[in-house]
């Protein structure tokens, strides 16, 4: 089966932002990172196990010399050799082999299972980095208008109309908007290392983010996507499989085993007499049969299996639950991200109509820096959420996207 996660990335990241960043991202970590690589050669290793499982039992050679030659009708045995091969039931090796099959499918999942979170956690950390930048460029601009209002105030201050205690608040508040920004990028340098680790990259290696990401006018679902796709759970169906090809692997083996061969005996001729066949070699050929009388161990191989496949039922439905839940919780924050950004945003704008009646109100000799100040942090607050509600969307988004397909 064909497993597309890296489509269904892509797809997120088109509809919602600069696509071919990610995307490249992603495929760069799929290809070089080393938990992926591990995972893949774990699954080679499970291929080259079929190969080994067409496998016969060793061929037996015996070889044997009489000290003391016995002697027959047509002269002494002077030593026996021996050959024997022994042969499983038949289809033993055909269950054997699909047997092996099985298993290197379960672990094939593995690797799609460790790709898809590989690229969930790309996408995690990449909205993790612009989310820092965008902060940090929502600072930026805000420093730049106290800039300009401390300019304004300065000027206030000239003509009578402020004190020289609004300019320095304005600084101390310049101050603290650029400690903020120094913090963040020290959060960044943190961020940029993890996200080159999972492309197994430099640590410092720069990264481009892109610099606007907004909320989509609509939500993206996938048409017929359904937790039971999901690879989490396709595992289970590939261990039950295994389960039921080991059992018809027990049940051949517990079938009678057949071995064919021969004994060699050289006979020396007798000196004292001339007689028919004298000094003939013996030749016989063997047949043997190995029969499992007692077969506890089989019986009990079944019972295991048995157990093996509720607790695998059991697994399986669990693990249904477990993405049940993480899916309904990550569409919930995903329509709360959407409800506060909206709410924001309305915020936001009533924020900055009051901003204008302030600076309006500094023609009129009125304006009040202290309240200036008060507007402009309640505005940089409702930047900063909106973009905490961004990354928010778009990691349950991504979050979405690896549950249900």
């Amino acid at each position: 089966m064909r497993y597309n996660s890296i489509v269904f990335y892509v797809f997120l990241v088109s509809a919602f932002a600069k696509a071919q960043q990610l995307q490249t991202f992603i495929k760069e970590a799929q290809a070089n990172n080393l938990e992926i690589k591990a995972v893949e050669m774990r699954h080679n290793i499970s291929q080259e196990k079929v190969n080994e499982a067409d496998w016969i039992p060793n061929t037996e050679v015996s070889l044997g010399y009489f000290v003391s030659e016995t002697e027959t009708r047509v002269g002494a045995q002077r030593a026996r050799i021996g050959v024997k091969q022994m042969l499983p039931w038949f289809g033993t090796i055909t269950a054997r082999e699909n047997y092996a099959t099985s298993l290197a499918d379960a672990d094939y999942v593995e690797i799609t299972i460790a790709k898809r979170k590989l690229a969930l956690s790309v996408s995690q950390t990449y909205y993790q980095l612009y989310s820092i930048r965008a902060k940090q460029a929502a600072l930026g601009k805000n420093i730049q208008l106290l800039n300009a209002y401390e300019q304004l105030a300065l000027t206030s201050v000239t003509v009578g109309k402020a004190s020289a205690v609004d300019v320095l608040r304005l600084q101390i508040r310049i101050n603290e908007l650029q400690q903020q920004i120094d913090i963040l990028e020290e959060d960044f340098k943190a961020s940029q290392s993890l996200f080159n680790n999972l492309l197994n990259k430099e640590d410092t290696e720069t990264i481009e983010i892109t610099e606007v990401m907004s909320m989509p006018l609509v939500d993206l679902e996938l048409v017929d996507s359904s937790l039971d796709v999901n690879p989490e759970i396709l595992k289970y169906d590939k261990l039950y499989e295994s389960v039921v090809q080991s059992e018809v692997l027990n049940k051949r083996e517990r079938l009678p085993s057949i071995g064919v061969g021969f004994d060699y005996l050289p006979v020396s001729e007798r000196a004292d007499l001339n007689i028919v066949d004298n000094g003939k070699d013996v030749f016989m050929p063997m047949v043997t049969v190995s029969i499992p009388i007692f077969n506890k161990r089989y019986k009990s191989i079944s019972k295991q299996n048995e157990l093996r496949q509720q607790e695998i039922e059991f697994e399986k439905q669990e693990r249904l639950n477990v993405l049940n839940t993480a899916f309904a919780r990550a569409r919930s924050q995903r329509n709360q991200a959407r409800i506060a950004y909206e709410t924001l945003d309305k915020n936001l704008k009533q924020a900055r109509d009051a901003e204008e009646i302030l600076i309006k109100n500094y023609e009129t000799g009125t304006i009040d820096f202290k309240d200036v100040l008060d507007i402009q942090e309640l505005q940089l607050k409702f930047q900063m959420e909106q973009v905490n509600a961004i990354e928010n969307y778009y990691v349950q988004s991504a979050v979405i996207n690896y549950l249900m397909n």
